[in-house]
């Protein structure tokens, strides 16, 4: 029995008591929430501040001294303060010898200043331990607890025991710390913040652009064009026709591009002889921001769906249905059904369901936690195999409802053609070269390139 309790004590976390004393210099927002929630995960905090008066905001537990006598109470110091007033610190520099100090400063713009914050701390303070952390944690999400989106706290510094503490302290507040190596990834971590989804710019840029250029596209056609031959004025088309068009369209190119990266890179390899040759700049840029590609696409996608679902409540489909009947009614002839095109459209509908089922599975497994519990072969499996299907499925949903346009002189206005056949020049190309390069004569080297074998090794870089 004594054994089993001594096993759980060994095991619990350190009570409160046991904790270091962390000080911390500023007493501005996230200064002020960073030590509520040291306090609420059991360690001692002190600040060190400039006016020693008790504030009503700093946490009632917490003490409030002058700099160097705060500074002396704790073998951390966070520095909760800009780099435009680190100067004070100078005259402390024998007191701060040896500490630990934790620079959390951000900057207004990327690489404001030649070096980091946290270099700049350093050369101040050459006898101080400074490590970079923190950053990236808001004083809200602090103070609030939702810290799903900034759970991950980058952590580097030069020297290694110091990086410890500091990681220890980032996983009692139940943050997770990453390791990003010496003080020199300091101005990588403080960038990181300023970013505004790095890795989303050219897939929205890009969505944006096919969105605006088609949208453009079909007001040309559908509603400038007639309303100058034709005289009937379709400009009602902009609030859901058009979208409904434009949005599939845009779609199944995002779609093809996602999977284009992929057969560049095969072509390539397969013309240099090997692996390990980096590829171009633009196309390694392009193969990292699939998945947002695919994940636009699908929203696209989705959109294409709601149109499609509120279409019959449209004044305009409800006219039109009911001048068929009335002009059936004043001829007195029913129209029989035609078959040919009601095989046609069930066939395209049936397409565009399982095509849209094959993309919301992707963008489902493209989910971190759906992805971390399949293995690298499943995912491969279903962001490959399924993807090229549902490629496919949404291509030929395409070609059968838009093929009749191929032909009919009457659907190239001003000598353009409609909008479904520019959408099928870019899918119906990957899926052309893919088909060829999963026959065996051009299958087998590339496979054997992708284990390792080079054409020329001595050509290798």
């Amino acid at each position: 029995m004594n054994k089993n309790s001594s096993d759980i004590m060994a095991l619990a976390p350190n009570t409160p008591n046991k904790r270091e004393t962390v000080c911390i210099f500023g007493t501005g927002d996230f200064g002020r929430a960073l030590g509520h929630k040291l306090i609420q995960s059991g360690y001692p905090v002190v600040y060190g501040s400039r006016s020693t008066q008790i504030s009503n905001l700093i946490p009632k537990d917490a003490e409030v001294l002058g700099h160097a006598e705060a500074a002396q109470k704790a073998a951390i110091i966070i520095i909760a303060i800009q780099r435009q007033h680190y100067n004070f610190l100078t005259p402390l520099a024998e007191v701060l010898r040896g500490k630990v100090l934790v620079d959390i400063s951000n900057n207004l713009k990327l690489n404001q200043y030649p070096e980091s914050n946290a270099e700049y701390l350093a050369q101040l303070l050459p006898g101080s331990k400074v490590v970079k952390s923190f950053n990236t944690v808001s004083a809200w999400a602090l103070q609030s607890g939702t810290l799903d989106a900034s759970r991950q706290v980058f952590v580097c510094g030069d020297d290694v025991e110091a990086k410890q503490m500091v990681m220890n302290i980032v996983r009692a507040l139940g943050l997770t710390p990453l390791d990003k190596g010496s003080l020199l990834a300091a101005q990588e971590i403080e960038n990181y913040p300023l970013q505004l989804f790095p890795m989303w710019k050219f897939p929205i840029f890009l969505s944006l652009g096919l969105a605006a250029f088609f949208f453009l596209y079909c007001v040309a056609l559908d509603i400038v064009y007639t309303y100058i031959y034709e005289n009937n004025n379709f400009s009602f088309f902009i609030a859901i026709t058009i979208p409904n068009r434009v949005c599939p369209v845009v779609a199944l190119i995002l779609l093809a591009l996602v999977y284009l990266p992929g057969i560049f890179a095969a072509i390539i390899q397969l013309y240099r002889g090997t692996k390990y040759r980096r590829f171009p700049d633009w196309l390694d840029k392009w193969m990292l921001c699939r998945k947002q590609l695919g994940l636009i696409a699908l929203a696209f996608a989705s959109l294409h769906v709601v149109f499609t679902l509120v279409t019959p409540l449209r004044a305009f489909a409800s006219w039109r249905t009911s001048k068929r009947i009335i002009s059936q009614a004043l001829n007195n002839k029913t129209e029989p059904l035609d078959h040919t095109n009601a095989w046609l459209s069930d066939s395209y509908l049936a397409l565009g369901i399982l095509g849209y089922f094959l993309f919301v599975l992707l963008g489902i497994t493209s989910l971190p936690s759906v992805s971390n519990n399949v293995n690298w072969r499943e995912f491969r499996f279903v962001q490959s195999k399924l993807g090229y299907l549902a490629l496919i499925f949404c291509t030929a949903h395409t070609l059968v409802y838009g093929g009749k346009w191929f032909l009919s002189p009457s659907a190239y206005k001003w000598y353009l053609p409609n909008i479904y056949i520019l959408s099928l020049i870019v899918p119906c190309a990957v899926l052309v070269v893919k088909f060829v390069l999963i026959f065996p004569c051009v299958d087998k080297p590339l496979t054997r390139i992708r284990q390792g074998w080079e054409r020329n090794p001595k050509y290798s870089e």
